[in-house]
């Protein structure tokens, strides 16, 4: 087994251990409700997490992720209230997210802006939009069919975030591993200026990457919403920790140019699986963030060493 296969297994390999630990350490781990649960707390995470791969590796980051994400919650659950209709309101608020994502790209292609420092702006404003459009009051009064997308079950078996995210899961490795899309993302991420010198047209890509990003974030705006039966200003504060910890445990590297969307599901799945275990093990919310910090500060220090050494 080679080195680079090796690597790509370590994830899954960390998942497996990880879970076998828990089901000794919890009878309830293994249990069909249980694993729903795992599920349905990884999606909205997993949802953010492929778009932030699809940015990570152009060498780029999203620390807006979840700020744009609650506006996208907010502005459609507004909608709804005001008597848009469920539908027409998704789409208003997916197109915020995407419309967040543009703001983004146009920030770091056009303004030239490093983009932490461009999407750190972003988390501020959108954050702030949120809280002025609701004067920091959760939006209530929602419509009983918009509840489907966050706590619905197709075949009345499986949750329907989860059909959600496996569908868009899919089509995120498709469009990476199998089109020019995908072929122009690792090789602005592998070396941006041999990228631009071979004719490709960095600045437009690097807007669609992050357009694209924001629309997954404004889909996860809509299943939270839903789940939650109110559009919270404040929901997902701090998720941009456990979506760039995802991207970095299945794989990515913050120097770009590596990274699978496979390998994001499985990061994701990690941290719902830590968190779970961790409220399982009565384990105290401060030291779970203690926890995430620590493993996005390993995996990268991982990823350094690495690359410095250039071998596993």
């Amino acid at each position: 087994m080679n080195n680079t296969l090796l690597r790509k297994l370590v994830p899954a390999l960390s998942l497996l251990i990880l879970s076998l630990g828990l089901a000794v350490l919890s009878p309830y781990f293994l249990t069909v409700d249980n694993l729903f649960a795992i599920g349905l707390q990884m999606a909205v995470v997993a949802i953010m997490a492929i778009g932030e791969m699809m940015i990570i590796i152009t060498a780029g980051i999203d620390l807006s992720v979840g700020s744009v994400m609650a506006l996208s919650g907010i502005i459609a659950t507004q909608a709804m209230t005001h008597h848009l209709g469920v539908y027409p309101a998704i789409l208003l608020g997916i197109l915020i997210g995407g419309l967040g994502g543009w703001v983004n790209g146009v920030l770091i292609a056009k303004g030239h802006l490093p983009p932490f420092i461009a999407t750190l702006g972003t988390m501020g404003i959108a954050r702030g939009l949120a809280l002025i459009f609701t004067n920091g009051v959760p939006v209530f009064g929602l419509p009983k069919s918009f509840e489907f997308w966050g706590g619905g079950h197709v075949f009345r078996v499986i949750p329907v975030p989860l059909v959600v995210l496996t569908v868009l899961a899919v089509l995120g490795h498709i469009l990476l591993a199998h089109t020019r899309f995908g072929r122009y993302t690792y090789a602005i991420g592998g070396n941006t200026e041999a990228a631009r010198l071979s004719g490709i047209p960095v600045g437009r890509y690097l807007i669609w990457i992050y357009t694209l990003a924001g629309f997954l974030y404004g889909i996860a705006g809509i299943i939270l919403a839903s789940r939650l039966s109110t559009g919270q200003p404040t929901a997902g504060t701090g998720y941009e920790l456990d979506v760039i910890t995802a991207c970095v445990v299945g794989g990515a590297s913050l120097s770009g140019g590596e990274g699978q969307i496979l390998g994001a599901m499985v990061g994701a799945l990690i941290m719902g699986v830590i968190r779970n275990g961790s409220n399982l093990l009565d384990v105290s919310a401060f030291w779970q963030q203690v926890l995430m910090g620590s493993i996005i500060i390993a995996a990268v220090f991982a990823d350094q060493y690495r690359r410095k050494n250039n071998h596993f």
